[in-house]
């Protein structure tokens, strides 16, 4: 699932081969050009906001396509002006050479999948093995119910105010490499009774057995093994089981994954108290950016207003580093990333 809010990238293309890039955030005009041999980069504290253009054009060049024509950032922009037709599928695995090859962060597919995949009122359901997704509507009752802005929920999305990328913090990589540790428990997944899982977790390294609790427990919440799941749950359009699961999932990262900084924890109960809010967890890996919540609608911006305050309260300093309006957003589901063009028609990604 996409929420409503984003970044729009603007890009015409030019008559020759350089990239120029200026943003209204960032300061300074960034060039170089697609016919230049783009090579990973070594030292995390070199990545700055242009890296991921930069990434764009090594995905595509490391894959084989001919890059002649230029267009303003990132996957899509380039393909759009390069004439080129590539499914969702590929750029979810060019977009994981980016992150994993270029930038250096040992990331999977999932959330290129939620941005590439995602469908209004849908739940996206990702086979990680086979890359191959499949879509849940929520409350099998009301398909033909749900248009835009109408389904019983918001999502509450609270900025953190951190913003360093996460190859410069060990945190997140740490815990990807620490779980790789674990190829007996992964592999036999399927033919490892439950038991006995738990007694191999057992004689594990203490850090290591909670990472497999994590790891297992993430697998039941989502679709098999428990008696309730998030799959089923948002099936029903029970909000208040797939809240339940949300937290349940967000404890475990901090808990058992022991991911999150200070900051994003005390951010995460902070929303856990909100008026409304059915269920909370960190958006991402927990080390800088923002938490999310699923929140009843008619209470949103009460719940906006109390996490806005209470969380200016506990780190004010960060605060202050975003702008008033943007502290806490209320947003909707959302659809895929795809291209605008100018005439306002969209073409899928």
């Amino acid at each position: 699932m996409t929420i409503n809010y984003g970044v729009l990238l603007g890009f015409v293309p030019s008559n020759d081969s350089e990239v120029l890039l200026q943003s209204g955030q960032f300061e300074g005009v960034i060039r170089f050009r697609v016919d230049d041999l783009q090579k990973p980069i070594d030292n995390p504290e070199n990545i700055n906001w242009e890296s991921y253009a930069r990434g764009a054009v090594y995905a595509l060049q490391n894959s084989g396509y001919d890059l002649r024509k230029v267009g303003i950032a990132y996957l899509l922009a380039l393909e759009n002006v390069n004439d080129l037709v590539i499914s969702s599928v590929d750029n979810i695995q060019l977009d994981k050479s980016i992150e994993n090859k270029y930038l250096g962060l040992e990331n999977g597919i999932l959330d290129p999948s939620a941005i590439l995949l995602s469908r209004y009122g849908c739940l996206t359901f990702m086979d990680c093995k086979t890359a191959s997704p499949s879509y849940v509507y929520f409350s099998e009752l009301s398909k033909s119910q749900q248009l835009q802005g109408q389904l019983p929920f918001k999502i509450l999305l609270a900025l953190s105010g951190l913003q360093h990328n996460l190859p410069k913090k060990c945190g997140y990589n740490t815990r990807v490499l620490s779980a790789k540790r674990l190829p007996v428990l992964f592999c036999t997944l399927q033919a490892v009774k439950k038991h006995q899982i738990y007694f191999v977790m057992c004689v594990l390294e203490e850090n290591l057995s909670r990472r497999a609790e994590h790891y297992f427990s993430e697998m039941k919440r989502v679709a098999k093994g428990e008696l309730i799941t998030c799959r089923d749950a948002w099936a029903r359009g029970n909000l208040q089981e797939l809240g339940q699961l949300i937290s349940a999932s967000g404890r475990s990262s901090i808990l058992n994954y022991e991911c999150g900084s200070k900051e994003m924890i005390q951010l995460y109960e902070i929303l856990l108290k909100a008026p409304g809010v059915l269920g909370a967890r960190f958006s991402g890996a927990g080390f800088r950016g923002c938490c999310l919540a699923i929140v009843e609608s008619d209470r949103a911006e009460e719940a906006a207003a109390y996490v806005a305050a209470e969380y200016e309260k506990a780190q004010p300093e960060l605060v202050s580093r975003i702008p008033a309006n943007r502290r806490v957003l209320v947003c909707e589901p959302g659809d895929s990333a795809r291209v605008i063009l100018p005439d306002g028609d969209r073409l899928r990604s």
